[in-house]
Protein backbone atom coordinates (compact mmCIF):
# COMPACT_ATOMS: atom_id res chain seq x y z
CA UNK A 1 0.00 0.00 0.00
CA UNK A 2 1.66 3.22 -1.19
CA UNK A 3 0.75 6.67 0.09
CA UNK A 4 2.43 8.89 -2.48
CA UNK A 5 2.99 12.61 -2.01
CA UNK A 6 5.00 15.25 -3.82
CA UNK A 7 6.06 17.99 -1.44
CA UNK A 8 6.81 21.41 -2.88
CA UNK A 9 7.21 25.02 -1.81
CA UNK A 10 5.78 28.15 -3.35
CA UNK A 11 7.87 31.26 -2.72
CA UNK A 12 6.90 34.90 -3.05
CA UNK A 13 7.67 38.32 -1.63
CA UNK A 14 5.20 38.89 1.19
CA UNK A 15 3.43 42.29 0.99
CA UNK A 16 2.32 41.89 4.61
CA UNK A 17 5.93 41.56 5.83
CA UNK A 18 7.84 44.30 3.98
CA UNK A 19 8.19 42.11 0.87
CA UNK A 20 10.31 39.56 2.74
CA UNK A 21 10.74 36.23 1.00
CA UNK A 22 8.12 33.74 2.16
CA UNK A 23 7.95 30.01 1.51
CA UNK A 24 4.60 28.21 1.60
CA UNK A 25 4.38 24.37 1.65
CA UNK A 26 2.19 22.67 -0.95
CA UNK A 27 1.64 18.91 -1.04
CA UNK A 28 0.24 16.94 -3.96
CA UNK A 29 -1.06 13.60 -2.70
CA UNK A 30 -2.22 10.75 -4.90
CA UNK A 31 -5.12 8.55 -3.92
CA UNK A 32 -3.64 5.09 -3.24
CA UNK A 33 -6.45 3.42 -5.21
CA UNK A 34 -7.25 5.70 -8.15
CA UNK A 35 -4.12 7.87 -8.36
CA UNK A 36 -6.27 11.01 -8.40
CA UNK A 37 -4.54 14.18 -7.19
CA UNK A 38 -5.44 16.04 -4.01
CA UNK A 39 -3.55 19.30 -3.55
CA UNK A 40 -3.16 20.15 0.12
CA UNK A 41 -2.30 23.64 1.25
CA UNK A 42 -2.89 24.15 5.01
CA UNK A 43 -4.42 27.58 5.04
CA UNK A 44 -6.89 27.73 7.86
CA UNK A 45 -7.72 26.52 11.34
CA UNK A 46 -10.28 23.78 11.94
CA UNK A 47 -12.80 26.31 13.21
CA UNK A 48 -15.38 28.12 11.10
CA UNK A 49 -18.38 30.23 12.05
CA UNK A 50 -21.77 28.69 11.42
CA UNK A 51 -24.61 30.86 10.14
CA UNK A 52 -27.90 31.20 12.00
CA UNK A 53 -29.68 28.11 10.67
CA UNK A 54 -33.07 29.29 11.89
CA UNK A 55 -32.62 32.47 9.86
CA UNK A 56 -31.39 30.46 6.87
CA UNK A 57 -34.48 28.24 6.99
CA UNK A 58 -36.95 31.05 7.74
CA UNK A 59 -39.82 31.06 5.26
CA UNK A 60 -38.79 27.82 3.53
CA UNK A 61 -41.23 25.61 5.43
CA UNK A 62 -44.24 27.19 3.74
CA UNK A 63 -43.19 25.84 0.33
CA UNK A 64 -41.42 22.66 1.44
CA UNK A 65 -42.64 19.54 -0.41
CA UNK A 66 -41.45 17.18 2.36
CA UNK A 67 -43.30 18.65 5.34
CA UNK A 68 -46.03 16.38 6.77
CA UNK A 69 -49.01 18.52 5.78
CA UNK A 70 -48.24 18.20 2.04
CA UNK A 71 -45.81 15.33 1.42
CA UNK A 72 -48.49 12.73 0.71
CA UNK A 73 -50.32 15.11 -1.63
CA UNK A 74 -47.58 16.54 -3.84
CA UNK A 75 -44.94 13.80 -4.06
CA UNK A 76 -45.26 11.13 -6.78
CA UNK A 77 -45.86 7.39 -6.58
CA UNK A 78 -44.02 4.57 -8.32
CA UNK A 79 -45.98 2.59 -10.94
CA UNK A 80 -47.52 -0.61 -9.60
CA UNK A 81 -45.19 -2.85 -11.61
CA UNK A 82 -42.23 -1.36 -9.71
CA UNK A 83 -43.79 -0.80 -6.30
CA UNK A 84 -47.43 -1.83 -5.78
CA UNK A 85 -47.72 0.40 -2.71
CA UNK A 86 -46.52 3.43 -4.70
CA UNK A 87 -44.37 4.55 -1.78
CA UNK A 88 -42.63 2.92 1.18
CA UNK A 89 -42.90 4.14 4.76
CA UNK A 90 -41.30 3.46 8.12
CA UNK A 91 -43.04 5.60 10.72
CA UNK A 92 -42.36 9.21 9.74
CA UNK A 93 -39.83 8.22 7.05
CA UNK A 94 -41.13 8.07 3.49
CA UNK A 95 -39.58 6.80 0.23
CA UNK A 96 -41.04 7.99 -3.07
CA UNK A 97 -39.91 8.69 -6.66
CA UNK A 98 -37.55 11.59 -7.29
CA UNK A 99 -39.43 14.14 -9.37
CA UNK A 100 -36.05 15.26 -10.76
CA UNK A 101 -34.55 11.80 -11.33
CA UNK A 102 -30.89 10.93 -11.88
CA UNK A 103 -31.82 7.62 -13.51
CA UNK A 104 -34.87 5.51 -14.31
CA UNK A 105 -35.10 4.16 -10.74
CA UNK A 106 -34.47 7.26 -8.65
CA UNK A 107 -36.02 7.85 -5.23
CA UNK A 108 -36.02 10.26 -2.30
CA UNK A 109 -36.15 9.27 1.37
CA UNK A 110 -37.55 12.01 3.58
CA UNK A 111 -35.91 11.71 7.00
CA UNK A 112 -38.90 12.66 9.11
CA UNK A 113 -41.50 15.32 9.76
CA UNK A 114 -39.24 17.99 11.23
CA UNK A 115 -38.33 20.66 8.66
CA UNK A 116 -35.02 21.86 10.10
CA UNK A 117 -32.72 19.35 11.80
CA UNK A 118 -29.21 20.53 12.74
CA UNK A 119 -26.30 18.15 12.15
CA UNK A 120 -26.29 17.19 15.83
CA UNK A 121 -30.02 16.42 15.72
CA UNK A 122 -29.86 13.11 13.85
CA UNK A 123 -30.12 9.94 15.91
CA UNK A 124 -28.26 6.80 14.80
CA UNK A 125 -31.56 4.93 14.82
CA UNK A 126 -33.14 7.37 12.34
CA UNK A 127 -30.26 6.99 9.91
CA UNK A 128 -30.38 3.20 10.32
CA UNK A 129 -34.11 3.22 9.56
CA UNK A 130 -33.46 5.29 6.42
CA UNK A 131 -30.91 2.72 5.25
CA UNK A 132 -33.34 -0.10 6.00
CA UNK A 133 -36.13 1.64 4.10
CA UNK A 134 -33.82 2.10 1.12
CA UNK A 135 -32.90 -1.57 1.34
CA UNK A 136 -36.59 -2.49 1.11
CA UNK A 137 -36.81 -0.52 -2.14
CA UNK A 138 -33.74 -2.22 -3.57
CA UNK A 139 -35.01 -5.63 -2.42
CA UNK A 140 -38.18 -5.03 -4.42
CA UNK A 141 -36.14 -4.21 -7.52
CA UNK A 142 -34.21 -7.45 -7.05
CA UNK A 143 -37.45 -9.37 -6.53
CA UNK A 144 -38.84 -8.24 -9.89
CA UNK A 145 -35.41 -8.72 -11.50
CA UNK A 146 -35.33 -5.21 -12.85
CA UNK A 147 -32.48 -4.88 -15.38
CA UNK A 148 -31.36 -1.58 -13.82
CA UNK A 149 -30.86 -3.17 -10.40
CA UNK A 150 -27.09 -3.55 -10.70
CA UNK A 151 -25.48 -0.69 -8.79
CA UNK A 152 -27.24 0.75 -5.75
CA UNK A 153 -26.36 4.22 -4.54
CA UNK A 154 -27.25 6.36 -1.54
CA UNK A 155 -26.40 10.06 -1.49
CA UNK A 156 -27.09 12.84 1.01
CA UNK A 157 -26.86 16.54 0.24
CA UNK A 158 -27.34 18.33 3.55
CA UNK A 159 -28.00 22.08 3.36
CA UNK A 160 -27.55 24.44 0.37
CA UNK A 161 -23.70 24.50 0.29
CA UNK A 162 -23.87 20.75 -0.40
CA UNK A 163 -26.26 21.22 -3.32
CA UNK A 164 -29.57 20.72 -1.54
CA UNK A 165 -32.44 22.83 -2.84
CA UNK A 166 -34.62 21.80 0.12
CA UNK A 167 -33.81 22.42 3.80
CA UNK A 168 -35.90 19.42 4.88
CA UNK A 169 -33.43 16.52 5.30
CA UNK A 170 -33.62 13.73 2.75
CA UNK A 171 -31.52 11.07 1.03
CA UNK A 172 -31.30 10.60 -2.72
CA UNK A 173 -31.10 6.95 -3.73
CA UNK A 174 -31.13 5.16 -7.04
CA UNK A 175 -30.37 1.89 -8.79
CA UNK A 176 -28.71 1.83 -12.17
CA UNK A 177 -27.01 -0.50 -14.62
CA UNK A 178 -24.68 2.46 -15.30
CA UNK A 179 -22.14 3.08 -12.54
CA UNK A 180 -21.29 6.67 -11.71
CA UNK A 181 -17.90 7.90 -12.93
CA UNK A 182 -16.20 7.69 -9.55
CA UNK A 183 -17.76 4.34 -8.64
CA UNK A 184 -16.61 2.89 -11.98
CA UNK A 185 -13.11 4.32 -11.47
CA UNK A 186 -12.91 2.84 -7.97
CA UNK A 187 -14.19 -0.57 -9.04
CA UNK A 188 -11.83 -0.74 -12.04
CA UNK A 189 -8.86 0.26 -9.88
CA UNK A 190 -9.84 -2.21 -7.12
CA UNK A 191 -10.12 -5.00 -9.71
CA UNK A 192 -6.64 -4.17 -11.04
CA UNK A 193 -5.27 -4.06 -7.48
CA UNK A 194 -6.65 -7.51 -6.73
CA UNK A 195 -5.19 -8.85 -9.96
CA UNK A 196 -1.77 -7.42 -9.10
CA UNK A 197 -1.66 -8.20 -5.37
CA UNK A 198 -4.07 -11.09 -4.88
CA UNK A 199 -5.79 -9.21 -2.05
CA UNK A 200 -8.65 -6.73 -1.63
CA UNK A 201 -7.61 -3.07 -1.70
CA UNK A 202 -10.06 -1.99 0.98
CA UNK A 203 -9.03 -4.77 3.35
CA UNK A 204 -5.41 -3.77 2.84
CA UNK A 205 -6.24 -0.09 3.35
CA UNK A 206 -7.86 -0.78 6.72
CA UNK A 207 -4.86 -2.88 7.79
CA UNK A 208 -2.40 -0.18 6.67
CA UNK A 209 -4.27 2.67 8.38
CA UNK A 210 -5.36 0.94 11.60
CA UNK A 211 -3.82 2.65 14.60
CA UNK A 212 -2.08 5.22 12.41
CA UNK A 213 -2.34 9.00 12.18
CA UNK A 214 -5.44 8.94 9.97
CA UNK A 215 -7.22 6.18 11.90
CA UNK A 216 -10.41 7.25 13.71
CA UNK A 217 -11.91 4.05 15.09
CA UNK A 218 -14.18 1.04 14.58
CA UNK A 219 -17.83 0.43 15.38
CA UNK A 220 -18.84 -3.18 14.85
CA UNK A 221 -17.44 -4.11 11.46
CA UNK A 222 -17.37 -0.50 10.21
CA UNK A 223 -13.91 1.08 10.15
CA UNK A 224 -13.55 4.87 10.10
CA UNK A 225 -10.58 6.91 8.87
CA UNK A 226 -9.63 10.28 7.50
CA UNK A 227 -9.07 10.06 3.73
CA UNK A 228 -5.40 10.35 2.73
CA UNK A 229 -6.12 12.28 -0.50
CA UNK A 230 -9.49 13.94 0.14
CA UNK A 231 -11.83 15.46 -2.42
CA UNK A 232 -13.31 18.03 -0.03
CA UNK A 233 -11.88 21.41 0.89
CA UNK A 234 -11.95 20.47 4.59
CA UNK A 235 -11.02 16.82 4.18
CA UNK A 236 -13.14 13.67 3.99
CA UNK A 237 -13.97 10.81 6.35
CA UNK A 238 -14.60 7.31 5.03
CA UNK A 239 -16.08 4.17 6.59
CA UNK A 240 -15.33 0.70 5.20
CA UNK A 241 -17.62 -2.19 6.08
CA UNK A 242 -15.64 -5.36 6.62
CA UNK A 243 -16.73 -8.23 4.39
CA UNK A 244 -19.54 -6.33 2.61
CA UNK A 245 -19.52 -5.85 -1.15
CA UNK A 246 -23.09 -4.70 -1.74
CA UNK A 247 -25.92 -3.10 0.18
CA UNK A 248 -27.50 -6.54 0.36
CA UNK A 249 -24.59 -7.72 2.53
CA UNK A 250 -25.46 -5.25 5.30
CA UNK A 251 -27.31 -6.36 8.42
CA UNK A 252 -29.62 -4.25 10.56
CA UNK A 253 -26.76 -3.98 13.06
CA UNK A 254 -24.50 -2.67 10.28
CA UNK A 255 -27.11 -0.01 9.49
CA UNK A 256 -27.09 1.04 13.13
CA UNK A 257 -23.29 1.03 13.35
CA UNK A 258 -23.11 3.23 10.26
CA UNK A 259 -25.68 5.53 11.87
CA UNK A 260 -23.58 5.69 15.04
CA UNK A 261 -20.46 6.55 13.11
CA UNK A 262 -22.16 9.14 10.91
CA UNK A 263 -23.64 10.97 13.89
CA UNK A 264 -20.24 11.06 15.60
CA UNK A 265 -18.55 12.45 12.51
CA UNK A 266 -21.32 15.06 12.15
CA UNK A 267 -20.78 16.03 15.80
CA UNK A 268 -17.11 16.52 14.98
CA UNK A 269 -17.96 18.71 12.00
CA UNK A 270 -20.32 20.71 14.18
CA UNK A 271 -17.50 21.36 16.67
CA UNK A 272 -15.46 22.75 13.77
CA UNK A 273 -18.25 25.14 12.80
CA UNK A 274 -19.38 23.15 9.76
CA UNK A 275 -23.06 23.01 8.94
CA UNK A 276 -23.26 21.26 5.57
CA UNK A 277 -21.97 18.02 4.05
CA UNK A 278 -22.26 15.49 1.26
CA UNK A 279 -22.42 11.77 1.85
CA UNK A 280 -21.92 9.12 -0.81
CA UNK A 281 -22.21 5.36 -0.38
CA UNK A 282 -20.26 3.18 -2.83
CA UNK A 283 -21.14 -0.47 -3.39
CA UNK A 284 -20.21 -2.98 -6.05
CA UNK A 285 -22.44 -5.25 -8.07
CA UNK A 286 -23.10 -8.72 -6.68
CA UNK A 287 -20.33 -10.20 -8.84
CA UNK A 288 -17.68 -7.65 -7.80
CA UNK A 289 -15.54 -9.71 -5.43
CA UNK A 290 -12.94 -6.94 -5.40
CA UNK A 291 -15.41 -4.38 -4.00
CA UNK A 292 -16.01 -3.29 -0.42
CA UNK A 293 -18.98 -1.21 0.56
CA UNK A 294 -17.82 2.14 1.89
CA UNK A 295 -19.19 5.60 2.42
CA UNK A 296 -17.57 9.02 2.33
CA UNK A 297 -18.59 12.10 4.31
CA UNK A 298 -17.32 15.42 2.97
CA UNK A 299 -18.10 18.75 4.68
CA UNK A 300 -19.14 21.66 2.47
CA UNK A 301 -18.99 25.37 3.12
CA UNK A 302 -19.37 28.82 1.68
CA UNK A 303 -15.85 30.24 1.82
CA UNK A 304 -16.90 33.88 1.89
CA UNK A 305 -20.53 34.20 3.06
CA UNK A 306 -20.59 37.93 2.26
CA UNK A 307 -20.37 37.20 -1.48
CA UNK A 308 -21.45 33.56 -1.52
CA UNK A 309 -18.10 32.06 -2.60
CA UNK A 310 -18.40 28.36 -3.42
CA UNK A 311 -15.88 25.82 -2.15
CA UNK A 312 -15.58 24.42 -5.70
CA UNK A 313 -13.40 26.30 -8.18
CA UNK A 314 -12.22 25.58 -11.72
CA UNK A 315 -9.38 23.45 -10.30
CA UNK A 316 -11.90 20.92 -8.95
CA UNK A 317 -14.73 21.41 -11.40
CA UNK A 318 -12.86 21.53 -14.70
CA UNK A 319 -9.34 20.26 -14.01
CA UNK A 320 -10.43 17.36 -11.81
CA UNK A 321 -7.91 17.99 -9.02
CA UNK A 322 -9.08 18.20 -5.42
CA UNK A 323 -7.93 21.02 -3.16
CA UNK A 324 -7.83 20.75 0.62
CA UNK A 325 -7.11 23.46 3.21
CA UNK A 326 -6.17 21.14 6.10
CA UNK A 327 -4.10 18.04 6.66
CA UNK A 328 -6.29 14.91 6.89
CA UNK A 329 -4.26 13.83 9.91
CA UNK A 330 -5.56 16.87 11.82
CA UNK A 331 -9.14 15.89 10.99
CA UNK A 332 -8.50 12.41 12.41
CA UNK A 333 -7.28 13.86 15.71
CA UNK A 334 -10.52 15.81 16.11
CA UNK A 335 -12.71 12.87 15.16
CA UNK A 336 -10.98 10.33 17.39
CA UNK A 337 -12.18 12.26 20.42
CA UNK A 338 -15.74 11.21 19.54
CA UNK A 339 -14.98 7.55 18.86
Amino acid sequence: MEFKAIKKNATFLDPFNNMALKSVPVEVRQDPLTGRNSRIRPFTSLTWTKPDLEALAAGTEARCPFCPQVISKITPNFPEDILPEGRLADGDLLLFPNIAPYDSLSAVVSLGEKHLVPMTGFEPERIARAFSLTRRFFDRLEEIRHPESVYHLINWNYMPPAGSSVIHSHLQVFASATATNLLRTKLDAARAYTADHGTNFWDDLVKAEKGGERWIGSIGRTHWLSVYAPQGLMGDVTAVVDGARTLFDLTEEDHLDLGRGITRVLAGYDRMGMYSFNMGLYAGARTDDHARLHLVLSPRLIISPAIGTSDVSSLQHLQGDAFCLVYPEEIAIKMRELF
